[in-house]
């Protein structure tokens, strides 16, 4: 049932690698209305599709490194500026100069964000996580291997799923390092400027789900 805020929300979805940000953002644009971001199961599709952007994507995500900026911000500007009835963006801003970037963009516009939320696991839950991960190839659902039906099918759409190419040990841990070293300081900002929502993800995704749409149901824009 969607719940939609007096006003476009523009909301930004940060966390470590397995937080839920795919889960969370999902939902909670569902909830409200939204237009949803996911930049890499964006990314992901590209590759799948053998695009000239999966094809220089490839081999940077199978480093567990993030995409550069000078890929990355033509295709957030072109969807943002698709974009009419507000936004979750899930793993962008993931860097300062994103961060600017992003600022730049709706100033530019008359427009800004409402919060920023930052989902918060501890890093040994993250590491259970991952090795459990699987994701939809089709509609890009992602979740625990538990959660599949019968025939290990997505529990949304039924299609196959499977664990992620870039969910390997060694890959999580260098996207876990570029995460404190790069994400961190943008969460840093946000708090400095009064936008961010910390939420303890480490509850049951039902919980976790029901405190951000209470939290943005009332949220001001």
């Amino acid at each position: 049932m969607i719940a939609p805020a007096a006003k476009p929300l523009r909301v930004v979805l940060l966390g470590p690698p397995a937080s839920g940000k795919g889960t969370q953002g999902r939902r909670l644009a569902e909830s409200l209305g939204l237009g949803y971001l996911s930049t890499g199961a964006l990314l992901r599709e590209q590759m799948e599709m053998g695009t000239d952007l999966g094809k220089q994507a490839e081999p940077i995500l199978a480093r567990g490194e993030y995409l550069p900026d000078d890929l990355m911000f033509p295709i957030l500007a072109d969807w943002l500026a698709r974009q009419t009835a507000g936004w979750v963006l899930d793993g962008f801003p993931r860097s300062m100069p994103q961060a600017f970037f992003l600022d730049r963009w709706l100033a530019r516009q008359g427009l800004k964000i409402a919060a920023a939320v930052s989902l918060e696991v501890p890093f040994d839950q993250l590491l259970t996580r991952i090795r459990n991960r699987v994701e939809c190839t089709d509609c890009r659902w992602s979740g625990q291997d538990r959660q599949l039906t019968t025939g290990g099918k997505c529990p949304v759409c039924g299609h196959p799923a499977a664990s992620r190419a870039d969910d390997g040990l060694e890959n999580f841990s260098k996207r876990h390092e570029e995460f404190v070293s790069l994400t961190l300081p943008v969460i840093e900002h946000y708090r400095e400027s009064g936008l961010l929502f910390p939420c303890d993800a480490t509850a049951p995704q039902d919980e976790v789900a029901a405190r951000l749409l209470q939290h943005f149901s009332g949220c001001p824009v």
